[in-house]
Protein backbone atom coordinates (compact mmCIF):
# COMPACT_ATOMS: atom_id res chain seq x y z
CA UNK A 1 0.00 0.00 0.00
CA UNK A 2 1.06 3.75 -0.45
CA UNK A 3 0.90 6.28 2.02
CA UNK A 4 1.35 9.75 0.83
CA UNK A 5 2.17 11.98 4.31
CA UNK A 6 1.87 15.85 2.78
CA UNK A 7 3.79 18.26 5.39
CA UNK A 8 1.16 21.62 4.55
CA UNK A 9 4.51 23.74 4.68
CA UNK A 10 7.54 24.23 2.81
CA UNK A 11 10.24 23.62 4.79
CA UNK A 12 12.12 20.43 3.49
CA UNK A 13 13.71 19.92 7.37
CA UNK A 14 10.93 19.27 8.45
CA UNK A 15 8.99 16.80 5.94
CA UNK A 16 12.16 14.46 6.35
CA UNK A 17 11.57 14.39 10.18
CA UNK A 18 7.65 14.03 9.21
CA UNK A 19 8.71 11.46 7.01
CA UNK A 20 10.70 9.41 9.61
CA UNK A 21 7.95 9.19 12.25
CA UNK A 22 5.93 7.32 9.82
CA UNK A 23 8.59 5.42 8.04
CA UNK A 24 9.01 4.21 12.22
CA UNK A 25 5.53 2.87 12.16
CA UNK A 26 4.80 1.74 9.21
CA UNK A 27 4.40 -1.82 8.05
CA UNK A 28 7.08 -4.22 5.58
CA UNK A 29 4.45 -3.99 3.04
CA UNK A 30 3.34 0.12 3.50
CA UNK A 31 5.58 2.64 1.33
CA UNK A 32 5.38 6.32 2.66
CA UNK A 33 5.92 9.18 0.33
CA UNK A 34 6.76 12.52 1.95
CA UNK A 35 5.82 15.63 0.27
CA UNK A 36 6.84 18.92 0.37
CA UNK A 37 4.07 21.67 -1.58
CA UNK A 38 5.33 23.40 -4.53
CA UNK A 39 3.86 26.49 -2.48
CA UNK A 40 2.87 28.10 0.83
CA UNK A 41 4.29 29.40 4.03
CA UNK A 42 7.04 27.92 5.50
CA UNK A 43 5.45 27.61 8.71
CA UNK A 44 1.96 27.28 9.75
CA UNK A 45 0.93 29.12 13.13
CA UNK A 46 -2.02 31.61 11.99
CA UNK A 47 -4.92 31.57 10.17
CA UNK A 48 -3.09 33.35 7.19
CA UNK A 49 -1.02 30.62 6.99
CA UNK A 50 -3.21 28.00 7.18
CA UNK A 51 -5.66 29.03 4.35
CA UNK A 52 -2.69 29.76 2.36
CA UNK A 53 -1.39 26.59 2.81
CA UNK A 54 -4.22 24.94 1.15
CA UNK A 55 -3.56 25.08 -2.49
CA UNK A 56 -0.20 23.54 -1.99
CA UNK A 57 -2.16 20.54 -0.17
CA UNK A 58 -4.45 20.10 -2.82
CA UNK A 59 -1.97 20.14 -6.45
CA UNK A 60 -0.22 17.41 -4.50
CA UNK A 61 -3.29 15.23 -4.26
CA UNK A 62 -3.91 16.46 -7.55
CA UNK A 63 -0.66 15.37 -8.73
CA UNK A 64 -0.77 11.98 -7.20
CA UNK A 65 -4.70 11.27 -8.59
CA UNK A 66 -3.35 11.90 -11.97
CA UNK A 67 0.19 9.78 -12.06
CA UNK A 68 0.52 6.51 -12.84
CA UNK A 69 0.18 5.27 -9.26
CA UNK A 70 -1.71 7.58 -7.26
CA UNK A 71 -1.89 7.05 -3.20
CA UNK A 72 -3.98 4.75 -1.12
CA UNK A 73 -4.62 7.27 0.95
CA UNK A 74 -3.43 10.83 2.33
CA UNK A 75 -2.33 12.09 5.33
CA UNK A 76 -1.98 16.03 6.21
CA UNK A 77 0.55 16.54 8.65
CA UNK A 78 -0.18 19.77 10.10
CA UNK A 79 -1.93 20.41 13.41
CA UNK A 80 -4.38 22.00 12.16
CA UNK A 81 -5.75 20.20 9.52
CA UNK A 82 -5.41 22.35 6.99
CA UNK A 83 -7.62 21.92 3.67
CA UNK A 84 -9.43 18.44 5.04
CA UNK A 85 -13.01 18.77 4.17
CA UNK A 86 -11.39 19.95 0.33
CA UNK A 87 -8.84 16.94 -0.14
CA UNK A 88 -11.40 14.55 1.27
CA UNK A 89 -13.68 15.59 -1.98
CA UNK A 90 -11.00 15.00 -4.50
CA UNK A 91 -8.65 12.01 -3.56
CA UNK A 92 -9.68 8.64 -4.36
CA UNK A 93 -8.73 7.15 -0.98
CA UNK A 94 -9.36 8.23 2.61
CA UNK A 95 -7.48 11.40 4.03
CA UNK A 96 -6.66 11.92 7.57
CA UNK A 97 -5.68 15.28 9.49
CA UNK A 98 -2.98 14.28 12.56
CA UNK A 99 -4.77 16.33 15.03
CA UNK A 100 -7.72 13.86 14.05
CA UNK A 101 -5.38 10.97 14.57
CA UNK A 102 -3.73 12.05 17.38
CA UNK A 103 -7.07 12.93 19.64
CA UNK A 104 -8.67 9.81 18.53
CA UNK A 105 -5.55 7.37 19.90
CA UNK A 106 -5.00 9.39 22.86
CA UNK A 107 -8.92 9.39 23.75
CA UNK A 108 -8.63 5.47 23.89
CA UNK A 109 -6.08 5.42 26.19
CA UNK A 110 -7.86 6.82 29.58
CA UNK A 111 -10.10 8.86 30.65
CA UNK A 112 -8.79 12.63 29.30
CA UNK A 113 -6.05 13.96 27.66
CA UNK A 114 -3.89 17.12 27.51
CA UNK A 115 -2.89 18.91 24.20
CA UNK A 116 0.40 20.48 23.91
CA UNK A 117 0.90 22.81 20.60
CA UNK A 118 3.60 25.43 19.93
CA UNK A 119 1.95 29.03 20.25
CA UNK A 120 -0.91 30.10 22.08
CA UNK A 121 -2.52 31.77 19.46
CA UNK A 122 -2.83 28.12 17.93
CA UNK A 123 -4.74 27.13 20.75
CA UNK A 124 -8.08 28.07 19.00
CA UNK A 125 -7.88 26.23 16.06
CA UNK A 126 -6.82 22.52 18.21
CA UNK A 127 -10.27 23.71 20.26
CA UNK A 128 -12.31 23.80 17.17
CA UNK A 129 -11.06 20.84 15.87
CA UNK A 130 -11.23 19.13 19.05
CA UNK A 131 -15.19 20.36 19.42
CA UNK A 132 -15.27 19.11 15.48
CA UNK A 133 -14.18 15.32 15.78
CA UNK A 134 -16.41 14.78 19.04
CA UNK A 135 -13.42 15.21 21.22
CA UNK A 136 -14.28 18.00 23.25
CA UNK A 137 -15.43 16.06 26.32
CA UNK A 138 -11.68 13.90 26.21
CA UNK A 139 -9.17 17.18 25.91
CA UNK A 140 -8.84 18.10 29.67
CA UNK A 141 -6.72 21.38 28.41
CA UNK A 142 -5.06 22.75 25.84
CA UNK A 143 -1.14 24.30 26.74
CA UNK A 144 1.21 26.09 24.29
CA UNK A 145 5.45 25.74 24.81
CA UNK A 146 5.52 29.17 23.20
CA UNK A 147 8.64 27.44 20.73
CA UNK A 148 7.53 29.01 17.19
CA UNK A 149 7.39 26.01 14.89
CA UNK A 150 10.74 26.42 12.67
CA UNK A 151 12.16 26.39 16.20
CA UNK A 152 11.86 23.30 17.10
CA UNK A 153 14.19 21.71 15.05
CA UNK A 154 17.29 24.68 16.48
CA UNK A 155 16.46 25.55 19.68
CA UNK A 156 18.90 23.20 21.62
CA UNK A 157 16.37 23.12 24.65
CA UNK A 158 13.18 21.82 22.59
CA UNK A 159 13.25 18.86 24.02
CA UNK A 160 13.37 19.87 27.95
CA UNK A 161 11.05 22.60 27.31
CA UNK A 162 8.83 20.24 25.88
CA UNK A 163 8.86 17.83 28.85
CA UNK A 164 8.67 20.19 31.40
CA UNK A 165 5.30 21.55 29.17
CA UNK A 166 3.71 18.16 29.09
CA UNK A 167 4.75 17.38 32.37
CA UNK A 168 3.17 20.84 33.79
CA UNK A 169 0.01 19.79 31.54
CA UNK A 170 -0.89 16.20 32.57
CA UNK A 171 -0.20 17.35 36.07
CA UNK A 172 -2.69 20.24 35.80
CA UNK A 173 -5.75 18.52 33.83
CA UNK A 174 -4.62 15.27 35.75
CA UNK A 175 -4.94 13.75 32.43
CA UNK A 176 -4.02 10.19 31.13
CA UNK A 177 -2.13 10.90 28.07
CA UNK A 178 -0.90 13.81 25.72
CA UNK A 179 -1.13 14.91 22.50
CA UNK A 180 1.28 16.67 20.53
CA UNK A 181 0.03 19.60 18.69
CA UNK A 182 2.92 19.64 16.02
CA UNK A 183 4.33 17.61 13.47
CA UNK A 184 8.09 19.08 13.71
CA UNK A 185 7.38 17.38 17.08
CA UNK A 186 6.99 14.17 16.42
CA UNK A 187 10.43 12.65 16.95
CA UNK A 188 10.74 13.36 20.48
CA UNK A 189 7.21 11.68 21.29
CA UNK A 190 8.94 8.32 22.68
CA UNK A 191 11.56 10.43 24.99
CA UNK A 192 8.76 12.57 26.67
CA UNK A 193 6.68 9.54 27.30
CA UNK A 194 9.56 8.12 28.81
CA UNK A 195 10.10 11.06 30.88
CA UNK A 196 6.35 11.99 32.44
CA UNK A 197 5.72 8.36 32.28
CA UNK A 198 2.27 8.95 30.52
CA UNK A 199 1.37 8.06 26.55
CA UNK A 200 2.75 10.61 24.30
CA UNK A 201 0.96 10.89 21.01
CA UNK A 202 2.22 12.16 17.70
CA UNK A 203 -0.37 12.28 15.12
CA UNK A 204 2.10 11.40 12.25
CA UNK A 205 2.82 7.85 13.31
CA UNK A 206 -0.99 7.63 14.80
CA UNK A 207 -2.29 8.73 11.56
CA UNK A 208 0.27 6.48 9.06
CA UNK A 209 -1.25 3.43 11.13
CA UNK A 210 -4.91 4.47 11.21
CA UNK A 211 -4.59 5.12 7.41
CA UNK A 212 -3.24 1.84 7.12
CA UNK A 213 -5.47 0.07 9.18
CA UNK A 214 -8.43 1.53 6.36
CA UNK A 215 -7.16 0.61 3.31
CA UNK A 216 -6.37 -3.26 5.31
CA UNK A 217 -9.89 -2.98 5.48
CA UNK A 218 -10.49 -1.65 2.42
CA UNK A 219 -12.71 1.10 3.90
CA UNK A 220 -13.66 3.81 0.67
CA UNK A 221 -14.83 7.14 1.88
CA UNK A 222 -18.69 7.84 1.60
CA UNK A 223 -19.00 10.21 -1.41
CA UNK A 224 -22.88 10.98 -1.23
CA UNK A 225 -23.90 14.26 -0.54
CA UNK A 226 -21.51 16.43 0.63
CA UNK A 227 -17.82 14.43 0.20
CA UNK A 228 -19.06 13.80 -3.75
CA UNK A 229 -16.80 15.52 -6.40
CA UNK A 230 -16.08 19.35 -6.46
CA UNK A 231 -18.39 20.59 -9.33
CA UNK A 232 -16.20 21.47 -12.34
CA UNK A 233 -15.82 25.31 -12.77
CA UNK A 234 -13.59 27.83 -13.97
CA UNK A 235 -11.29 29.16 -11.34
CA UNK A 236 -8.45 32.39 -12.53
CA UNK A 237 -5.47 33.59 -11.63
CA UNK A 238 -2.96 32.11 -10.23
CA UNK A 239 -5.48 29.18 -9.55
CA UNK A 240 -6.74 28.55 -13.08
CA UNK A 241 -5.29 24.99 -13.15
CA UNK A 242 -7.34 24.09 -10.25
CA UNK A 243 -10.19 24.27 -12.41
CA UNK A 244 -9.18 20.62 -14.24
CA UNK A 245 -9.62 18.61 -10.62
CA UNK A 246 -11.06 15.69 -12.55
Amino acid sequence: MRICVINPNTTVSMTDQIAKAAHSVAGPDTEIVAITPTMGPASIESHYDEALAVPGVLEAILASERSDRPADAYLLACFGDPGLDAAREIASGPVIGIAEAAMHAASMLGRGFSVVTTLSRTIGRAEELAERYGMAKNCRGYHACEIPVLELESNPRTAAILVDACRVAADHDRSDAIVLGCAGMADLARTISTDIGLPVIDGVAAGTLLLQSLITLGAQPGRRGELARPLPKIYTGILSEFGHHH
